[in-house]
């Protein structure tokens, strides 16, 4: 599911198996973590915690990523838990505040309590909003 969504849709070129190593390799690291939710053994979302999601904003730090969920899981709050437990994660960790970026959904976010921060482009997009969430 993350190869068909975050690679094959944005046509990023890396192959399946460069995938799977890299999330093979991330063991002995903080980031990234990644939660998956998974009902009856099937995979119905996920969503990771990277170090930094955009490299134009490289201070904000850490970065929640990669949110999920197979269209016919939407809309029974699996994708709103699965962030709840990510917030709890990075307050573990130690971090206040937890970041994320969107190219179209900042209504979704903000109407979920996220603060917005500011506007930004970079070399593959010109209008990305960034947003934070406090972790308490």
């Amino acid at each position: 599911m993350i190869y068909k969504e975050f690679v094959v849709r944005t046509g990023s070129g890396m192959e399946y198996e460069d995938v799977v190593r890299h999330f093979s390799n991330t063991r002995d690291s903080t980031f990234p973590i990644t939660l998956v939710a998974i009902e009856n053994g099937e995979c119905l979302g996920t969503v990771s915690i990277i170090e930094n999601d955009l490299k134009v904003r490289d201070m904000y730090k850490p970065w929640l990523a990669s949110l999920y969920m197979k269209p016919d899981s939407r809309s029974r709050g699996i994708g709103q838990k699965l962030v709840a437990i990510t917030i709890g994660v990075v307050k573990e960790l130690g971090f206040n505040e937890l970041y994320l970026r969107t190219e179209d959904t900042s209504e979704y976010y903000r109407n979920r309590g996220w603060i917005y921060v500011e506007t930004v482009s970079d070399d593959k997009y010109e209008k990305i909003d960034v947003f934070k969430i406090k972790c308490i």
